[in-house]
Formats: C-alpha cells, structure tokens, sequence
C-alpha cells in the first residue's frame, strides 16, 4: 500500500492492537497451525460527503480454519432492529436525551478460549517473529 492516508489508518490499528494487549509476536508452537489474515479498507465520509477518515481493519480470513479444530463457536454481538426501536419508544416517552456513540476500537468481547496463532500481517514486520498470538 502506497498511499500515506492507507499507511496511516494501518498503523492506527496497529497501535490499537498493540495498546490493548490484543497480540503478542512469537514463534509458532509446535504443531500449530497459523490463520492468514487481510486488511479491509473503508473511507468514512461525513454527512455533507466529504472524507472525514481513512479506516483500515485487521480481519482474520476465516476459510483457512476448520471448525472444531481452530474454533468451537461463532458469535457476532448484533442488536435487533426491534430492540433498537423499543428503546428508542422508551427514551422518547420518558423524554431522556438520546445520544449516537462510534468507537473506533471496541474490544468488547475479547475472551478466547482458544489460542489463535495468526501469520503476521502485512504492515508489520518483524525478523524472527514469524506469527501474531492471540492468547486466551
């Protein structure tokens, strides 16, 4: 990646992880296998269409793992539309004031019961430190 802006918004998350204890660097266990991982990129606009942010994320990519070997479980944390609205309907009628929140790194559900063993990823590079772990 060329582009300053896209290094930037790599860093950042890097930084994010590091400073959140997400990840150590070190060498593969043996007999552990390694996920590849993938930055996904996004340019956040305001709301009168000019480019507020450059946002990069770390995703691991899911379809080198198997299930039952490299995970149990699968969970995504989601609100339902109709609990968002039944809020919402409840706020107004007890007139309390409403307010939107965007974290840009919320680690909210960061327990593993697994390690997860992932091949450095591009923007980080460290000699002899062949993988990224995430530890439970």
């Amino acid at each position: 990646m060329q582009d300053k802006r896209w290094k930037e918004a790599m860093e950042k998350e890097i930084r994010a992880l590091e400073e959140n204890g997400i990840w150590t660097l070190e060498n593969l266990p043996e007999g552990k296998r390694t996920i590849d991982s993938k930055w996904v990129y996004k340019v956040k606009y305001k709301p009168n269409g000019e480019v507020e942010r450059y946002k990069a994320r770390l995703v691991a990519n899911g379809f080198t793992q198997q299930e039952g070997v490299d995970y149990h479980d699968t969970f995504a944390p989601v609100a339902k539309l109709v609990t968002v609205r039944t809020l919402l309907a409840v706020a107004t009628k007890k007139n309390w004031i409403i307010s939107q929140l965007d974290l840009n790194n919320a680690f909210l559900h960061g327990d593993l019961n697994e390690d997860v063993n992932m091949k450095i990823p591009q923007g980080l590079s460290e000699e002899g430190e062949p993988i990224v772990s995430m530890q439970s």
